[in-house]
């Protein structure tokens, strides 16, 4: 039996919903619009354009609606990119953040203004090792840097 998302993440854009999901399409593979409303003559948007958006990015469903300027990003919510390696590391941060703003950390705002952390897989291996001294080592080591590195941060793990 196929799984069905119970929980669908919900992003409120002023009017640029329909820009921003092409642009997350652009970036994510398996991606695609599964839905799309539009306002009526009803509003309380313009006549036309888009109400809400569904989509799926990389097998994650969400929503984008275009709700006015009344709400904001901020990081107290961000997504998070797990990456296989440094390519792809790269490639996330690369793209997301072209147009927005590199954080410490991992962390960038893209040009929306929406928060994500690309992260690679190994950051999680290396935090879960129980060895204290190698993840203070990894943590000196990943505060210094904006995109993560991964050499460098396993270097710092080993002491190296």
């Amino acid at each position: 039996m196929a799984s069905v998302q119970t929980i669908t993440p919900c992003l409120w854009f002023d009017r640029n919903a329909e820009e921003a999901v092409d642009f997350y399409m652009s970036v994510f593979d398996d991606s695609e619009v599964l839905s799309l409303t539009r306002y009526g003559d009803s509003g309380p948007g313009e006549p036309g354009s888009v109400m809400v958006m569904t989509f799926r990015l990389a097998g994650q469903e969400f929503m984008a609606l275009n709700g006015g300027p009344m709400f904001h990003f901020t990081e107290a919510l961000s997504l998070s990119v797990r990456c296989a390696d440094q390519a792809e590391v790269d490639h996330y941060w690369t793209r997301l953040s072209d147009g927005g703003e590199e954080g410490p950390c991992g962390w960038l705002k893209d040009r929306f203004g929406l928060s994500w952390q690309i992260v690679p897989a190994a950051v999680g291996d290396m935090l879960s090792s129980g060895n204290a001294a190698a993840v203070g080592r990894f943590m000196a080591a990943m505060m210094q840097m904006k995109k993560l590195d991964i050499a460098t941060l396993e270097a710092a793990f080993h002491g190296a």
